[in-house]
């Protein structure tokens, strides 16, 4: 949990990125990782709500369960986690000088199965990449679990030129989309009903 408060939502997540964007954000959560068959294949708005769907669903609990999912995509092909070394190298090859589209989704569960939904896309431009640029990058392993195959936070910013849009969408969880699902979040209040947002 993150705090001594009670927790208002459970994270359904393995990314460190999202648990620390939370914590900066001063609200307490409780983690349950999820392993859901993740969809890689279709238009990349629809695969990061499904995905994000997914993990929302995959937790039983009694409070709030927050789904989230990134999808970075690149002439609309969806380039999702790299398999190994090889695969990583290839996808920044491919995005190097460059300018792709990311999109991270999020699904707000209530433990009576109201499901509320949205979304942050940004468009972030490579800088032009040498084979010793990349190789630096996949020897650091950093790839590893990362949409794309690089993180933006960390030393992927290297990679990167510029960010148009929600920078924390590009990171892995669009706060300003969860704020408008949860207006009272960072007030630690709980979460109201349903006023026109999101979906069912």
């Amino acid at each position: 949990m993150s705090g001594e408060s009670h927790p208002l939502f459970v994270l359904a997540s393995r990314s460190p990125q999202r648990r620390r964007i939370l914590e900066l954000l001063g609200v307490p959560f409780v983690v349950e990782r999820t392993e859901v068959g993740e969809e890689q294949r279709g238009e990349p708005r629809a695969v990061a709500i499904a995905n994000a769907c997914r993990k929302a669903r995959a937790v039983r609990a009694d409070l709030p369960v927050l789904g989230a999912d990134t999808v970075v995509a690149l002439d609309g092909a969806v380039l999702g986690e790299p398999n190994d070394a090889g695969e990583a190298r290839s996808f920044l090859a491919r995005l190097a000088g460059r300018t792709h589209t990311v999109t991270s989704a999020i699904c707000l569960r209530t433990p009576d199965g109201e499901e509320r939904i949205a979304e942050r896309s940004a468009r972030v431009a490579f800088r032009k990449l040498g084979a010793r640029d990349i190789d630096w990058y996949v020897a650091s392993g950093e790839w590893r679990g990362r949409a794309g195959g690089y993180a933006i936070q960390l030393r992927g910013m290297a990679l990167v030129e510029r960010v148009e849009g929600d920078p924390t969408a590009v990171v892995g969880l669009p706060v300003a989309a969860l704020l408008e699902l949860w207006p009272g979040l960072v007030h630690c209040e709980p979460l109201a009903p349903l006023q026109g947002h999101g979906h069912g």
